[in-house]
């Protein structure tokens, strides 16, 4: 059996799937057609199995129906026929998630009739010889009744709530749900047309057409190149078999972790011995508790714990993963060129210091780049694999081969401060900060972005992850501090607009969900159910009371305006600087790292589908209402593809190329 159809051809106008006759010839057949599946039979795959009056699938194979991960849904009979075959319950599960199954899965739920550890073949014509004399109309699946409990009314009404909820906007879970319904309420002829008047919608849908660029996108991040010329297929990674982790704090422990997972012998430092056990339990706990899941034996015996640094000596890389300080840092690496082997690739997990610092303390800073986990490292998939301009491409790709074998995305990207998604982040935080300033609560702001399709909004983020990280940073770069002269804190720092109003709450104690109180208030300390706060929006008009603010009405557009594109004209910016390859590299960042919603394909992707000469003359808008607000301003890049005609996003690297060169 085949995977399905190729997704490249899903972008031309739909003319009906040519599966359809197909299928149905092969189960009006007067002779038994047996599926042989070995490998993978997925989508047009597995629809096309589904027509076969048996099937016969090999231990190691794999089926599915993942069609609504790119926008659509089963288009050939597939939403039809399999909840008639293995029940409402289990149909909903397999087309609303889009997972694969195995084989024994698959032959639990009585999708495939055999499973077999030979020729999958072979085993299928000895079967189809077996099965020839006997009658076939009780193995036409588009006959069955569907198999429906009870309550299946009930079923439907819970799926549908528990789609719309975590499909956060997303249009084609809930047409999948749709389908099957129609499945088990329509003859099946009635039910094929509804099939295919709901693929024609998602068809045509611009979701369907954003989850088909990322489908490809993430693919392409794998390709990556360096501003050297550099290149994926040219720089041949060196194998990493022993590897080290320095810091078990909580992202040390979930990186080492992953690398245990991986099969990677592991040297797990933390100097300090009371944070050495409880880190040690806590990384026991996490491998269990995988292990469990996967139904395999935790790798516990990957790991050796030490307090000296002395034991990585022998590793062939090291994840440095200390407290964010770039003293700190400094002096690991210091330590590390000097006990680790010439060879040793030496790596730090910083969210957004300089790569290029760190390098230059070592004696081969071409061995040095950033591995940029996000947490818990275990289980996020997006790796940002950061190069300086003295890291090598044989670095750079045994990092990103590394990556590839612990499960994550990996993202090659340039050295700047925050690197892609962190130097993004910050003008995105920044204008919701000021939308308060204006007029607005947390909880409205936050709001608007979930409608969108973020998984939390900005201040809900902020209080689960602690407002006194961000308020640490900005004490270091000298942001966060009271006006000299009048004592209150000023709206200005460094030439631009600062919103203080972070760092005033955190004066207060109010770290967020760790403290009971943050943009929001919660019924206690550490408690994750967030309420609008009324002590704040008084603090909120104290506060515009004493800079002479007048709050105006603010509007849905306004805040997914000013938060979205000022995102995006700096990933524009950082396109231009050359610190992303393509906007495929920000999309995937974002997607994997951020929640952004996938259905909207990214940042770069959304910008091109709202219209770039939209962005752009919604930035000029904003920017001339505040022009204290740098990152409102339209970048060169943005004004060059505008005045460009708008490429496509594809062509989008012609362009860039020849900005950079001008530069």
């Amino acid at each position: 059996m085949h995977s399905g159809a190729d997704i490249k051809e899903f972008g031309g106008q739909m003319s009906g799937p040519p599966l359809i006759p197909m299928i149905h010839a092969i189960e009006a057949a007067s002779k038994p057609v047996v599926a042989a599946i070995e490998g993978i039979a997925l989508g047009g795959g597995l629809e096309l199995a589904l027509g076969c009056h048996y099937r016969i699938a090999h231990s190691k194979a794999r089926v599915g129906l993942p069609e609504v991960t790119l926008g659509l849904l089963p288009g050939a009979g597939g939403s039809q026929r399999l909840p008639r075959l293995i029940g409402v319950p289990a149909a909903l599960d397999l087309i609303t998630t889009g997972r694969h199954v195995t084989a024994a899965e698959a032959l639990k739920f009585g999708l495939v009739d055999q499973i077999t550890d030979h020729n999958t073949v072979n085993v299928a014509v000895k079967f189809a010889q077996r099965v020839a004399d006997q009658p076939l109309d009780a193995r036409r699946i588009s006959t069955y009744p569907c198999l429906c409990p009870s309550d299946v009314a009930v079923l439907f009404e819970e799926v549908m709530q528990r789609v719309r909820r975590t499909a956060r906007g997303a249009i084609a879970p809930i047409a999948c749900v749709q389908a099957v319904r129609a499945a088990a309420t329509l003859p099946y002829n009635q039910g094929m047309e509804r099939e295919r008047e709901l693929m024609a919608t998602l068809f045509t849908s611009g979701q369907a057409r954003a989850l088909q660029y990322f489908f490809f996108a993430q693919r392409a991040v794998g390709r990556w190149s360096m501003p050297s010329g550099a290149r994926w297929d040219t720089s041949k990674p060196r194998p990493v078999h022993k590897a080290a982790v320095i810091g078990l704090g909580t992202m040390g422990r979930g990186i080492t972790v992953a690398l245990a997972q991986a099969g990677f012998s592991v040297v797990a430092v933390e100097t300090q011995e009371k944070q050495l056990m409880e880190a040690k339990q806590a990384i026991s706990g996490m491998l269990e508790r995988g292990a469990k899941r996967r139904g395999v034996a935790p790798a516990l015996d990957k790991i050796n714990y030490g307090r000296n640094i002395q034991s990585v000596a022998d590793v062939d890389l090291v994840i440095e993963a200390v407290f964010e300080d770039m003293a700190l840092k400094k002096k690991v690496f210091q330590q590390l060129s000097a006990v680790c082997k010439p060879s040793t690739f030496l790596c730090s997990n910083t969210s957004g210091l300089d790569i290029d610092q760190l390098a230059c303390q070592t004696r081969n800073p071409e061995l040095v780049v950033g591995m940029h986990f996000f947490a818990p490292a275990h289980v996020m998939k997006l790796l940002e694999v950061v190069y300086g301009p003295k890291s090598s491409p044989l670095a750079v790709a045994t990092a990103m081969q590394l990556g590839k074998k612990i499960g994550k995305v990996s993202v090659a990207v340039g050295n700047c401060r925050g690197f892609v998604g962190n130097r993004m982040l910050k003008p995105y935080l920044e204008q919701a900060l000021f939308l308060l300033e204006e007029g607005a609560t947390p909880e409205f702001v936050d709001q608007v972005l979930e409608e969108f399709g973020f998984a939390m909004g900005v201040f809900r983020m902020s209080d689960l992850s602690g407002l006194d990280v961000g308020w640490k940073v900005r004490m270091a770069d000298g942001l966060a501090m009271p006006d000299p002269t009048t004592g209150q804190p000023t709206r200005l720092r460094q030439g631009r607009r600062y919103s203080p109003l972070g760092d005033l709450l955190c004066e207060q104690g109010r770290f967020g969900q760790k403290t009971g109180r943050g943009w929001y208030q919660y019924d206690k300390p550490g408690s994750q159910v967030a309420k609008p706060d009324p002590w704040l929006h008084s603090f909120l008009d104290e506060y515009r009371a004493r800079h002479a603010l007048v709050a105006h009405r603010i509007d849905h557009q306004e805040v997914l305006e000013r938060c979205l594109y000022s995102m995006i004209n700096e990933g524009f910016r950082i396109l231009e600087d050359g610190i992303a390859a393509g906007p495929e590299d920000i999309d995937v960042i974002y997607v994997f790292g951020y929640s952004w919603p996938r259905h909207h394909g990214g940042p770069m992707f959304y910008a091109a589908t709202v219209g770039l000469n939209k962005v752009l003359e919604r930035l000029e808008h904003y920017y001339q209402a505040h022009p204290d607000v740098p990152s409102l301003q339209p970048c060169h890049l943005l004004r060059k593809l505008v005045a460009s005609g708008s490429p496509p996003i594809q062509k989008w690297r012609e362009v860039i190329k020849k900005v950079r060169s001008q530069l």
